[in-house]
């Protein structure tokens, strides 16, 4: 559909086409700089920094992304309407392992030799290339989602200057004695011959499952050849490496027999080995400790210190022997404790993953295929006990996907566990949302920090800048392209690899050239370094960086807990002694609908494009943002959830702003602010209005997205399903009125004030809806609501909620009935509140209820039972010996409820929370429902003149339906044609009502030739079939749509 001009009250369509809808405002918007204009015209406000970022634009936007966008577009815009300039600058990254490996499968290249043999500076321009491929589908991706982003000014983390941010960050560290260059175990992939940091094989689902060979292997003890000491381990390939076994000192260990030799395993791990004997021997593992072995394999046998039983506390008896043989090479613990036992280890794996020579039996062989060929040689030995596949979650790379292997390596590393405190201290300064990752998630890893390995094997990323004599041991960290072009003598045009490696300069102590160190950083580092280098900081823009340091916002799926949010926190910590941002919102996982990871393959998630194509992005972005992902939850996408947005959200809204617009135009409506003829619904819906905006303000303030929509919804529901529905009909009245006028000025500001309260959460649709009440400017122009305190009855929306219960509780037993709404009834009676309530309200009530006369029900108590259980726990503690008096009290039923909601009862006043109280239908086929303190009955004992009168509201339904089949205006004028026998005692009594509702010139009982619509209906009384016939009564003036929202 085309988007109508937006008039003073120019009707809006009631059929929306959201989709289109939103075409048509992405064009006004780019056409009118909207999003610009928003940003400058808060030049000299306050700022509200958002730190974005950067994704790898080495694929397509996925429904992670489109979350987390629809996150970082309502906060911006929320901000931005209250007053803040926030400045939203696009970020790529750029470099590292996952650009490097999508040009490996482009070219056809397998590894670090391929790479190599074809050229650094062809494999460099090959990355440089593909890096931004689809970054357009991006930018059109995020535009159509309605996501407001600068685009044309986006850093990169491949730019000149954002990396010279990133080697001053380096050398930074260097002169604070955060950097060494150090040998350590560290995650490794052999594909991409490359170390990775330990949370980057932590990262999403870097741990799955894999099967792998495990076996019990004997270590035969030095002096006794018959006894072994039996280790388990699922990494049979490092058995060739190992120089020590491990025992915990403090486990009970035990000497069995097993066929014709003995062995040794902890006393719990015996029954896991149905084929050992009784044991003959018991010892504390201290009591081991120093036992010597001979090594199962002999290619080192002669490393000094070795082959001897060491004491660990991280042995444990949950799983295997309880016994650990320690390959210093490839494990973290086992590194440090034959260290601390003078044993150094050897490395005979190389960096491809294969034995060296030096393991002459399975020299050139890959670790991860030699398992099998290693068990069987020591099964040719006799020195294996059990062998079995073992199921277990082993780490893989996040981005070749290759199963990773622990490794001894030479790395630099940034000394984390030196700033644990500092982080830990910055991390309490965070608000989190949820909550609990302060504690949790977070804190639990900066509790376990380890030393951050940040050099890369690598290529394509920023150089590690560090220069080293040929020489002597001297080495000089370059803090900028201006000291490295100095010393160079020369310009340095491109800091990638192969142009920086060819830069050289002369040594400062002897003479002799210097050279670049091969590595590259990690490119966690580079993202980790986005708040001081996208401003190029420090050397330039430093009051830009001062400015928005730390950002006041961040959000990322939860997983970032360990990735960017960890890397800005610890650069953050480490170069300028604060956290790197204030408020911190995760997200879950959005999971396919049958619960796994989102698969292309497994083809278990809808296009997220197609869904906006087909309902609109503002509905995916409703079901998206008020599900429990955005409070950290890990959830199924079901798209049934975006057309529930659209039927939840946007309908009821649309209707309500068509409803008032149709009207006010009819009646040519302006708004003039006077509200002296309010009646108390009117009141009301002020009142419910600004907590709308308390509402949304708080949970914003909260950084909640749920609890924002969930105001919004129950205010949608307030607007259209009760104040809307009580009111038409003083808009249907012909003329005007004091009350009239009152109602359209109340729907004005409440109108008004809803567009702009639900701007960020529904831009397109609150856009288009702002417009429809008469302003040119994008709603996105307009301030936030201001405070209106004097809209605040909180006398009257108490007393408006009870009606409301007891509205809903009378509907609840014409359901349960099987009575039509639109049938009258005698009388509602109601119980548990005050007469003066009913009183004050009792034409609503006769109104929404369909009765003809609201009474006080006495004695209400026949008609229910009462169940009150007592928070015994909470009580015990306070009442100690009085609990079991109260307790017969409340037994015998000898209590009373208080006005203030407390509970008197054996001398004993309970509070709110020490009980909890309800009432219960005592009989289900009785006209009656209860709710806390209210009951309520209905007299459903309709005699002649009642059934009539239903008969006449459902003739009244039949024509209303018919004026909307016939898409006619709320002005047209019609002739109602009925027919049917028996019918003259019914129009001669509701005739004129019926003319009145149908906005009939006319009713005949004579068939119309010329009818636009026709239908017919049983009535209830069972008199006749009615045949209903309409036609204009004047077809001079344009047809137009009618509305569902006309009286019945």
């Amino acid at each position: 559909m085309a988007l109508l001009l937006m008039t003073r009250y120019s009707t809006i369509p009631t059929r929306l086409d959201l989709p289109a809808l939103e075409n048509a405002v992405l064009e006004r918007w780019h056409g009118e700089r909207t999003f610009e204009r928003s940003v400058e015209q808060r030049a000299g406000a306050p700022l509200y920094a958002f730190d974005d970022g950067p994704p790898f634009a080495t694929g397509r936007p996925h429904y992670g992304h489109i979350l987390t966008s629809y996150m970082k577009d309502v906060v911006p815009r929320y901000f931005t309407m209250r007053g803040y300039r926030v400045p939203r600058r696009w970020g790529w990254d750029c470099h590292g392992l996952p650009v490097e490996y999508e040009v490996e499968k482009e070219l056809g290249l397998s590894g670090r030799g391929d790479i190599v043999a074809m050229g650094l500076a062809r494999f460099t321009d090959a990355c440089r290339s593909l890096v931004l491929r689809h970054a357009d589908e991006w930018e059109r991706v995020v535009t159509r989602l309605g996501r407001w982003v600068d685009f044309g000014d986006a850093y990169k983390t491949m730019d000149r200057s954002y990396m010279e941010s990133v080697l001053w960050a380096f050398c930074r560290l260097h002169e604070l004695g955060l950097l060494y260059e150090g040998h350590k175990v560290v995650p490794y992939c052999i594909r991409c011959q490359t170390p990775l940091s330990n949370f980057e094989a932590r990262l999403d689902d870097a741990y799955r499952p894999r099967t792998d060979l495990s076996c019990v292997v004997k270590f035969r003890l030095a002096d006794d050849p018959n006894a072994s000491l039996l280790a388990w381990t699922t990494t049979p390939w490092t058995l060739p490496s190992n120089v020590a076994l491990a025992v915990n000192p403090g486990l009970d260990y035990v000497d069995c027999v097993a066929g014709a030799e003995r062995v040794w395993l902890a006393s719990n791990a015996t029954e896991r080995f149905p084929q050992l004997t009784a044991p003959r021997r018991r010892a504390k593992g201290r009591e081991l400790l120093g036992l010597r072995y001979t090594p199962p394999f002999p290619y080192f046998a002669s490393v000094a210190n070795a082959f001897v039983v060491l004491s660990a506390d991280f042995v444990s008896a949950d799983e295997g022997t309880g016994i650990v043989h320690l390959a210093p090479a490839f494990g973290e613990d086992d590194e440090i404790v034959c260290r601390e036992a003078g044993i150094a280890g050897p490395q005979p794996v190389l960096d491809d993953g294969t034995f060296a020579p030096d393991v002459a039996d399975f020299a050139g062989a890959s670790v991860l295929e030699t398992s099998p060929q290693i068990v069987s040689w020591l099964t040719q030995h006799d020195l294996i006990f059990e062998q079995s596949e073992y199921l277990h979650d082993y780490p893989h790379c996040w981005r070749c996907d290759w199963p990773l292997i622990y490794r001894a390596v030479r790395s630099w590393f940034v000394r984390v566990t030196t700033l644990k405190e500092t982080l830990l201290a910055h991390n309490q300064q965070i608000n989190w949302v949820p909550e609990h990752i302060r504690a949790g998630r977070f804190g639990q890893w900066l509790e376990n920090a380890r030393d951050w390995a940040i050099s890369r094997n690598r290529f394509w990323g920023s150089p590690i800048p560090v220069w080293r004599c040929e020489a002597c041991a001297n080495s000089v960290v370059i803090q900028s392209v201006n000291d490295l072009e100095t010393r160079a003598g020369r310009p340095v045009p491109d800091l990638h690899r192969p142009y920086i490696d060819e830069v050289r300069f002369p040594c400062d102590r002897c003479a002799a050239t210097m050279a670049r160190v091969p590595e590259v950083l990690d490119c966690w580092f580079e993202s980790g370094s986005m708040p001081f280098a996208q401003v190029h900081y420090p050397f330039e823009q430093e009051s830009e960086f001062a400015a928005t340091f730390p950002a006041d916002f961040i959000v990322e799926y939860v997983a970032q807990t360990r990735g960017w949010f960890y890397t800005l926190h610890v650069l953050a910590g480490a170069l300028f002694e604060k956290p790197a941002f204030r408020n911190a919102v995760c997200h879950g996982v959005l999971l396919g609908v049958d619960g796994r990871k989102m698969s292309k393959r497994l083809k278990n998630y809808p296009d997220p494009m197609d869904l906006v194509a087909q309902h609109g992005s503002d509905a995916l972005r409703i079901a998206l943002l008020s599900s429990p992902v955005v409070r950290g939850v890990d959830i199924r996408f079901n798209q049934d959830g975006v057309r529930d947005a659209v039927r939840r959200f946007v309908i009821p809204l649309w209707n309500a702003f068509h409803y008032f617009t149709s009207y006010a135009a009819l009646d040519g409506f302006e708004p003039r602010g006077r509200l002296d003829a309010m009646s108390p619904l009117d009141r009301y819906l002020l009142h419910e209005t600004e907590q709308l905006r308390l509402s949304v303000e708080g949970a914003m303030e909260r950084y909640d997205f749920g609890a924002a929509y969930d105001a919004i919804e129950a205010f949608i529901e307030t607007l259209s399903g009760w104040y809307l529905r009580l009111s038409r009909s003083k808009a249907w009245s012909s003329g005007t009125s004091p009350a009239k006028t009152a109602c359209y000025e109340v729907l004005h500001l409440s109108l008004d004030t809803t567009a702009r309260v639900v701007a960020p959460f529904m831009p397109f649709v609150a856009d288009a809806l702002y417009q429809s009440l008469g302003p040119r400017h994008s709603v996105h122009l307009a301030d936030w609501p201001t405070t209106r305190g004097e809209w605040s009855d909180e006398r009257l929306a108490a007393e408006m909620r009870a009606v409301r219960t007891i509205v809903r509780l009378a509907r609840s037993i014409r359901e349960r009935l099987r009575i039509k709404h639109r049938h009258p009834l005698p009388a509602l009676y109601v119980g548990g509140v005050d007469s003066s309530l009913l009183a004050a309200h009792a034409d609503l009530l006769k109104q929404e209820v369909n009765v003809k006369n609201v009474e006080v029900l006495s004695k209400p108590d026949r008609y229910v039972t009462r169940a009150l259980r007592l928070n015994t726990p909470d009580l015990s503690k306070r009442l100690k010996q009085r609990l079991p008096a109260l307790q017969r009290a409340v037994a015998a039923a000898d209590y009373v409820i208080n006005p203030d909601g407390t509970l008197s009862a054996a001398d004993v006043v309970l509070h709110a929370g020490e009980y909890s109280y309800r009432m219960e239908v005592a009989d289900q086929g009785e006209a009656v429902a209860a709710e806390g303190r209210l009951v309520v009955l209905l007299d459903v004992a309709r005699d002649d003149s009642l059934r009539m009168e239903g008969d006449a509201r459902d003739l009244n339904r039949v024509v209303q339906d018919l004026r909307k089949r016939a898409c006619l205006h709320y002005s047209d004028r019609i002739v109602v044609s009925i027919l049917g026998s028996g019918l003259e005692p019914l129009l001669a009594a509701f005739g004129p009502w019926l003319m009145e509702q149908a906005l009939a010139v006319a009713l005949t009982t004579t068939e119309l030739h010329d009818s636009v619509a026709a239908g017919l209906v049983t009535l209830g009384s069972g008199s006749a079939h009615v045949a209903i016939g309409l036609a204009p009564s004047d077809r001079r003036g344009p047809a137009a749509e009618s509305s569902d929202v006309a009286p019945e």
